[in-house]
């Protein structure tokens, strides 16, 4: 999913268009506040930013973005229709990870995107996992729930890790065991349940990510 923060309709519907034509899920936003209430239901794997919008502006909603652990490593495009080198200069030291100067053409536009997402995902922090506001890094081990950083055991790290790296799937109590536990465990799968438990209370408001599927075990995926 790509977001298309674009104030001018005509422009935005466009963008979008030429996005869905070369194979990517597109979604238009009109500004910041519409940004941030996409961004609290799922992570894109890249956002075009136009940089004059009503209300805050792109570069102050860049630096937000930054300042946020769970978005901060989103890939960003920003645009621009001064083409100065300020802008750019501004819009690159803040954090973006490429620019377009309007009119910019649709081919080369789709072509940044590319550019980008082959650069981002190539880097070592690909080791990220994000699910509607929760945010794993694998290198770094650690969890992030709302921008707040999480504690979690060991066992519970590895039920979470489990969960995101495989969203809306459903693991019985036994597979979790086998799992996060090791096949040698001797224990029952009351474990789990108790893990699962106290790994919902540590995440808050997230920890609703984390369904019960009666009879079944549980799985995981963005519900608000």
């Amino acid at each position: 999913m790509i977001y298309c923060v674009e104030d001018d309709q005509a422009i935005r519907d466009l963008m979008i268009y030429a996005l869905n034509t070369a194979g990517f899920e597109a979604k238009g936003i009109a500004d910041g506040e519409g940004l941030f209430a996409a961004l609290r239901e799922a992570a894109p794997q890249l956002i075009l930013l136009d940089i004059m919008l009503p209300g805050e502006d792109g570069i102050s909603l860049l630096q937000r973005l930054r300042r946020e652990p769970a978005w901060a490593g989103i890939p960003v495009i920003m645009a621009t229709a001064k083409g100065t080198e300020y802008d750019k200069v501004i819009g690159l030291d803040s954090g973006a990870d490429d620019y377009l100067v309007k009119p910019f053409g649709m081919l080369e536009m789709v072509s940044r995107v590319k550019a980008v997402l082959r650069r981002t995902e190539a880097k070592p922090d690909a080791g990220i996992r994000s699910m509607g506001r929760l945010r794993l890094n694998l290198s770094e081990h650690t969890v992030f729930s709302k921008g707040v950083r999480v504690q979690l055991t060991l066992k519970e790290y590895e039920l979470l890790k489990k969960f995101m790296e495989h969203p809306g799937r459903v693991y019985s109590r036994e597979q979790l065991l086998r799992s996060v536990w090791g096949t040698e465990y001797a224990g029952e799968t009351r474990t789990v349940d108790v893990h699962i438990g106290t790994l919902r209370t540590k995440l808050g408001d997230c920890g609703n990510y984390i369904e019960t599927v009666r009879g079944v075990g549980y799985r995981m995926e963005v519900n608000e």
